[in-house]
């Protein structure tokens, strides 16, 4: 056997331990979950992920800094716009209220959600799941379940 061959046998052997290429695991994943969504319920777990986030981190923000919520975005180290989103925030009485938007919204049913911090004590009761306020693009409001998917069965 030539070095090059007995390269591709320990290569070979190492896929056939790490069952690479096998069938054996062939369950749904959470991308398949969310594909199979219409579409202002896909569009709305996009913008529910970052409302999370941001609320998440203003929540931490003002907790550190002695109950003193920041003023903006930018204060908390978080940038405005992103590549297909526009973000924003207030403060309601301390309580920050994050709205999230598509920058091109032509083709989404829903162009914005917003939410304050309740969504984390929900989203902790409720198995990762919260309601935000969304926008449709008719400009009608609604609130959405968003966060986690169930399982696929």
């Amino acid at each position: 056997m030539t070095g090059r061959q007995i390269w591709l046998l320990a290569l070979w052997l190492a896929c056939v331990a790490a069952d690479c290429g096998g069938g054996a695991d062939n369950r749904p994943r959470a991308t398949d979950a969310r594909i199979n969504l219409p579409p202002d319920q896909q569009d709305a777990h996009t913008l529910g992920a970052e409302v999370y986030d941001l609320i998440d981190r203003a929540v931490a923000y003002r907790s550190v800094h002695r109950g003193r919520p920041a003023a903006n975005l930018t204060q908390m180290g978080v940038e405005s716009l992103t590549p297909t989103t526009v973000r924003r925030m207030v403060n309601v009485q301390r309580d920050p209220v994050i709205t999230v938007a598509y920058r091109r919204p032509e083709r989404r049913q829903i162009v914005s959600c917003r939410g304050d911090s309740g969504i984390l004590g929900e989203a902790t009761t409720n198995g990762g799941r919260f309601t935000l306020m969304c926008t449709s693009r008719s400009g009608a409001q609604r609130p959405m379940e968003v966060g986690e998917l169930p399982a696929p069965e």
